[in-house]
């Protein structure tokens, strides 16, 4: 790994490849160990382990309709023309099954839901029923196993219903309730302190006095971690080295420091994360972003240190820090956008030996760059719908030549 070396003032002389820091995080960021929590409560959270069904479901046959429990071979050829005589000898409800047995014109009104009773195979809906006076009459046949749920249709014993690292919808709530499991093993959602540094910056809603600015970058990861499966934490630092480095210990899973990053004097938080721990990477080869840091303290906190700049604090963090984050909680690491893969409508120049993250614009299924450089014009990133990566490799894209676009709309 590369030695530490103080930039301040002097300026980075090396930068570490994108692939190498990427490779650095997927090595070393560990699944959290797994907890247990109630069913109700996992919406979103991803599984630890997969999750068998201990019963079928159904667990007893059972109507699919309003009607009839009857044996179908007894109305085969029942018509308008042609209509049947049926004996209705009990009823069956949900939850309280009837005792009469189907024979023959025998049969039980039966409600959805309600099991169904012994004799029948098949349920003949109201509507295919006519009454005269006290007697009712079929008047069309329905084949064996019409509108009846069998055991084990929907779910058997032993059958998998949700997987490890399946991130839990509303849908799969209702089906592994269905099945009475009240509580499941997820991984727990990533502890992120977020450090805004800076005197200049205030939070939004503050009193705001001269030549300072408000905060975008704190509701803006705020926003990013909750996407993530994190739980944020914000706090606001002063260009005080006793203060970062207070704020820096506290436990955490993941620390991000937004600001004070860089080459100049009080650009502190780059020699207090070695000085902790292991600054593993500062200077990367990439626009924006190149100032980033990237390190550890002890062997449960992972450190990314964020440009000020918000365009270069939002594309450092998806490429690194919602990575490890992402990772520590069981989702996928990789980008959480769409992709897809469109023309070029204008070229876009680049520079051997560097990532480039450009932003864009989905214009008539072509891609519409908008910007490479202005890592402190927010509103490029709001205008976008998306981006394009410039691989190292390469000095650009040409004019119609077809590129990956990865669309901010989350997966």
């Amino acid at each position: 790994m590369p030695d530490f070396r103080d930039v301040r003032k002097k300026g980075f002389d090396k930068r570490a490849a994108v692939v190498d820091v990427l490779d650095w995080i997927d090595r070393e960021v560990p699944l959290l160990p797994a907890e247990s929590i109630p069913v109700v409560h996992a919406s979103q959270r991803v599984l630890a382990a997969d999750v068998s069904s201990t019963i079928c479901v159904p667990d007893f046959d059972r109507a699919m309709m309003d009607g009839y429990a009857i044996v179908a071979e007894s109305f085969h050829g029942a018509s308008p023309h042609h209509p049947l005589p049926m004996q209705i000898v009990d009823t069956s409800m949900p939850g309280k099954p009837a005792t009469a047995t189907v024979d023959n014109d025998a049969v039980v009104q039966i409600m959805t839901g309600a099991p169904m009773p012994q004799g029948a195979n098949a349920v003949l809906p109201f509507e295919l029923v006519e009454q005269q006076g006290s007697q009712c009459f079929a008047i069309e046949s329905v084949p064996a196993k019409k509108n009846v749920g069998y055991v084990g249709e929907d779910i058997r014993t032993g059958d998998t219903v949700a997987k490890r690292f399946q991130r839990l919808r509303p849908q799969d709530i209702g089906l592994l309730a269905s099945v009475g499991v009240s509580d499941v093993s997820v991984f727990p959602q990533p502890r992120v302190r977020v450090i805004i540094s800076g005197n200049e910056i205030v939070p939004t809603g503050s009193p705001r006095g001269v030549h300072q600015i408000f905060d975008s970058n704190g509701p803006m990861l705020t926003a990013l971690i909750e996407r993530d499966g994190g739980i944020p934490e914000v706090v606001f630092c002063k260009d005080d080295e006793d203060s970062l480095c207070d704020a820096i210990s506290e436990p955490a899973d993941v620390v991000l420091v937004s600001g004070g990053t860089s080459v100049g004097a009080e650009d502190l938080a780059p020699g207090i994360i070695q000085r902790l721990g292991d600054l593993v990477f500062h200077g990367i080869a990439m626009r924006p972003s190149s100032p980033t840091g990237v390190g550890k303290i002890g062997e449960q906190t992972f450190v990314f240190l964020l440009p000020g700049n918000p365009v270069s604090c939002l594309c450092a963090y998806d490429f690194f820090a919602g990575r490890a984050i992402r990772k520590l909680g069981g989702r996928d690491p990789a980008f959480p956008y769409l992709k897809s893969r469109l023309p070029l409508r204008r070229k876009i120049s680049s520079v051997l030996g560097r990532m480039d993250y450009c932003r864009v614009k989905v214009v008539d299924q072509q891609i519409e760059p908008i910007a490479i450089s202005g890592a402190s014009v927010l509103s490029s990133l709001t205008k976008a719908n998306g981006f394009v990566l410039i691989d190292p490799k390469s000095e650009g894209i040409d004019a119609g030549e077809l590129a990956d676009v990865y669309l901010f709309q989350a997966t």
